[in-house]
């Protein structure tokens, strides 16, 4: 896979982190989790419990080795210095300032391993006047513009269904992690620390809202389920009372939407031509469709849509998704066994490389399951590895 040999040791609990260390898990990256011996991660326990193991859990630490460590110990941190001398990487969402309070600074743990690439999962990121204050997913998603734009105009801003902040930011980490990989091996092998920020990483995914402001004045605000300044796209409802999603915004898309709904005006209108004279009157537009909508069954619409080929779809839920031939046949529900050998359905890879794709090679361990081969990888015996469990070091 192509990230074999790499070796990633993750200092993280619940979202970022850990979603940043599986995905170079699940291309090959060894990946090796730090936990407290008193429970471990906090995911371990979330949502939907199966024998008081988080099912979330088999899946954020997939293909990952569990090692417990008592980091409040000295002998721990020692312990922690020597799997790090040796590794490509360090993944941590620690609060600004808990990691040098530890000892293991980036100016020690580089001096300690100048290969190391150190990424740092934060709310505020690792400077600046907010750095030290605590900041979940949802903050970020509130200070990076996600909130405020989701939702109807009418009402409070809403969240999304999943922690979609804590996810962004993974993925920014990752991209990040091998940027610095690239960097470290083509430009003199010094490694460097990747700061992610939580807000920072949602902001980057707010499209045209800063020029906008800058030149215009312009804020956006709520819009419900259109999309605004991209006119037709939205979602309807059939008269089944299905909803379905339309996405007619490209010009000839357009065109072809108005050929099914038999819309000749349309057609004829020089307004319509474009996408700005299509959102200038967008009101009219979507009226229209709604009203056109409500007159059809989902099936029958769809099938219609689609032979037209205008982009449209169902509004999933999970169950869909276990039904539809397209997640099927692209291996986007892959089958393993819990501990008791239940069968588990878990998420497909994502993205699908060609000639080296990544795979799931097992579920996430159980707490310090890999304690004895990790400490006898560093050299420690089996009385070395007794006397650390008697002292509560691991």
């Amino acid at each position: 896979m192509p990230l074999s040999g790499l070796k990633v040791i993750e200092l993280g609990s619940l979202i970022a982190g850990p979603f940043a260390s599986r995905l170079l898990a699940e291309f090959g990256a060894e990946v090796i989790k730090v936990e407290a011996p008193d429970g471990g991660d906090p995911l371990r326990r979330w949502r939907k419990l199966y024998q008081g193991t988080s099912l979330w859990w088999y899946v954020q630490g997939r293909n990952k080795r569990s090692l417990t460590l008592n980091l409040k110990s000295p002998t721990a941190i020692d312990l922690l210095k020597r799997l790090l001398s040796q590794a490509d990487v360090l993944v941590e969402n620690f609060r600004p300032g808990v990691l040098e309070r530890l000892g293991l600074a980036p100016s020690v743990l580089q001096e300690l391993n100048p290969r190391l690439i150190i990424l740092r999962l934060s709310g505020f990121g690792q400077t600046g006047p907010a750095a030290q204050q605590p900041g979940f997913g949802a903050v970020g998603e509130s200070l990076g513009g996600l909130r405020y734009v989701t939702g109807f105009g009418d009402r409070p801003p809403v969240r999304t269904g999943i922690s979609i902040g804590d996810s962004i930011a993974a993925l920014f980490g990752v991209i990040g992690t091998l940027m610095a990989l690239r960097h470290r091996d083509q430009a003199g092998g010094r490694g460097q620390v990747v700061d992610v920020a939580l807000y920072e990483a949602v902001f980057a995914m707010m499209e045209s809202l800063v020029p906008e402001f800058d030149v215009f004045g312009y804020v956006r605000e709520r819009s419900g389920h259109i999309m605004p300044g991209i006119t037709p796209s939205s979602t309807h409802t059939c008269r089944d009372g299905q909803a379905i999603q339309i996405a007619a915004n490209g010009d000839a898309i357009f065109r072809r939407l108005a050929t099914l709904m038999q819309r000749q005006d349309w057609l004829q209108e020089p307004a319509y031509a474009d996408n700005d004279g299509r959102d200038a009157r967008r009101d009219e537009i979507y009226a229209a469709i709604d009203a056109w909508v409500a007159t059809q069954d989902l099936a029958a619409l769809l099938a219609s849509l689609q032979a037209h080929d205008i982009p449209a779809s169902r509004i999933y839920s999970v169950a869909d998704m276990f039904q539809d031939p397209q997640f099927l046949f692209r291996d986007m529900l892959l089958q393993a066994h819990l501990p008791d050998g239940r069968p588990l359905t878990t998420p497909g890879i994502v993205p699908k490389l060609s000639a080296s794709p990544g795979q799931q090679r097992w579920l996430g361990p159980a707490l310090g399951e890999h304690n004895d081969a990790i400490l006898s990888e560093l050299g420690l015996d089996a009385a070395a590895i007794a006397a650390l469990r008697r002292d509560r070091v691991i």
